[in-house]
């Protein structure tokens, strides 16, 4: 309910703005100038980050994003106004103050690990006539915002006056303000309703250790008796959440993050998930756990990256599910799963099939299958599919009993049932790099298999355990069936 609330919500976001910056390449040697690593770069990409990667996460979750920011004018300031062009549910008010540089991080990257990180920046605060411009815009955007987030990067944006300013206007306007501090003094982000420090921050603002629930606990009750802070939520990496409010019980949430890639951007997913749930009218705790799970999908991608509402929504179902059932998957979070996998230079292969009764000849064929890739995808056939390819008595599993048996498989990754009496769309949105099918084939005659080989893919002939196949085994038990019938219809008229 909460997730379908999401397009109807209005974040206002307002801090420092950045350029991210990626190269890609590979390093095969060091310098002879200096004992550093050579980067050849093959590809580079740019996108919004600081405040920026927070509504770029607001609007990957459906959500309506409006960001008031700060740029230099530049060539770097004119990338991010095109970049927030680009971002359909995304409004901004980019105040230009010429005297100032564009914040810019670039990193560079080499088989998915960070070599080195420049930074261009100004962290002096700004003026008085760009504060006085920002609190013009911050007022006038209020009235329509549903919540608003002060994303602090210690840039110069959000300085002692704005902060004072836009938490008062917002709390005038009934508008719940989340902060994400970078500051170790606390005080300035006073009457915040909710603060989201990580464990390092807490650490330093609430100037004691920060290592159990207990200390948690105690620190954060501290910030927000002093400061006049409604919530305070922890994001404690591999430990999870926090959620303490005064005069409650507090609330620990255990990380969800099944493989850890990379962490940074998450706290920005965090905030950008607590706020769309608020706005969709979430209770804070229920908008917490929802920002717990977006911060474990999140920290398995690479880079500054963001979370879906359909990410959020599949996480929620597996969530409930065994391991087992989280394996079968729609067309499009296999996809997104591909898109991770890829990133960490995984192999993906695809086969498919009815696997109406599942025989030896099925598990030959995955194995070897699996022994061509290091993440497999097997294509079910639905029902309906089924009907029409093997006629109206067929299948005898339904398809969900089916994909559960493939699914609790060790060799399968993922499972993907398709309605299509080919696997032809489902080929061409995986693309995987390797499309397995057993039987007589030539990879000629293999369906698929000149899209596969068109983007350049391979196409692998898996031998058959002989004896096997669906078909056969069907076949056997009606004979026996009929012959136990017979038996049996003799038997009453004696």
């Amino acid at each position: 309910r909460i997730l379908e609330g999401f397009h109807r919500s209005r974040v206002l976001c307002v801090g420092d703005v950045m350029l991210d910056r990626f190269s890609y390449g590979r390093v095969e040697r060091v310098s002879d100038e200096a004992p550093i690593q050579i980067l050849h770069v093959g590809s580079q990409r740019s996108m919004l980050g600081g405040a920026g990667n927070v509504v770029r996460n607001v609007v990957a979750l459906g959500a309506r994003a409006i960001l008031i920011a700060v740029t230099g004018d530049d060539d770097s300031a004119r990338e991010i106004d095109e970049l927030a062009e680009s971002e359909e549910r995304l409004e901004q008010r980019l105040v230009v103050d010429p005297s100032r540089p564009t914040t810019v991080k670039t990193r560079f990257i080499a088989e998915g690990q960070q070599l080195l990180r420049a930074d261009s920046e100004s962290t002096d605060p700004v003026g008085e006539e760009t504060t006085r411009r920002l609190i013009e815009a911050i007022a006038a955007e209020l009235r329509h915002a549903d919540v608003m987030v002060l994303s602090d990067y210690m840039k110069g944006v959000l300085t002692d006056e704005l902060l004072s300013v836009a938490i008062a206007k917002a709390k005038v306007a009934g508008v719940p303000v989340i902060v994400d501090p970078k500051r170790e003094d606390f005080s300035v982000y006073s009457g915040a309703t909710v603060l989201k420090p990580n464990r390092a921050e807490l650490e330093a603002g609430g100037r004691q250790a920060c290592q159990t629930d207990a200390e948690i606990e105690l620190a954060a009750r501290g910030v927000a008796r002093d400061c006049r802070i409604d919530a305070v939520l922890v994001t404690r990496s591999q430990q999870g959440m926090s959620l303490i409010r005064p005069d409650c019980e507090a609330l620990h949430l255990r990380a969800k993050a099944l493989e850890v890639s990379d962490v940074s951007g998450a706290g920005d997913t965090v905030v950008a998930t607590t706020a769309v749930a608020l706005a969709s009218g979430a209770a804070l705790h229920s908008a917490a756990e929802l920002a717990n799970i977006a911060g474990g999908i999140v920290v398995g991608k690479l880079g500054t990256a963001v979370v879906s509402r359909e990410e959020l929504g599949a996480a929620l179902i597996a969530a409930d599910a065994s391991a087992t059932e989280a394996k079968v998957k729609s067309a499009e979070a296999a996809y997104l799963d591909v898109q991770r996998w890829r990133k960490k230079g995984c192999r993906i292969g695809f086969t498919n099939g009815c696997f109406d009764l599942l025989h030896p000849g099925h598990i030959s064929l995955l194995t070897e299958a699996k022994s061509h890739c290091d993440r497999l995808i097997v294509g079910l056939n639905s029902d309906e599919s089924v009907k029409r390819l093997k006629g109206s008595d067929r299948p005898v599993q339904p398809e969900a009993a089916r994909a559960i048996v493939l699914a609790s498989m060790n060799v399968v990754d993922r499972v993907v049932i398709y309605s299509d009496d080919t696997p032809i769309p489902l080929l061409y949105l995986l693309e995987p790099d390797v499309l397995i099918k057993g039987g007589d084939y030539t990879i000629d005659e293999v369906i698929g298999g000149d899209v596969v080989q068109g983007y350049g893919g391979v196409v692998k002939i898996a031998s058959l355990a002989p004896g096997h196949s669906s078909s056969e085994v069907i076949a056997k038990m009606s004979a026996k069936s009929r012959r136990s019938t017979s038996g049996l219809s003799g038997w009453n008229q004696t």
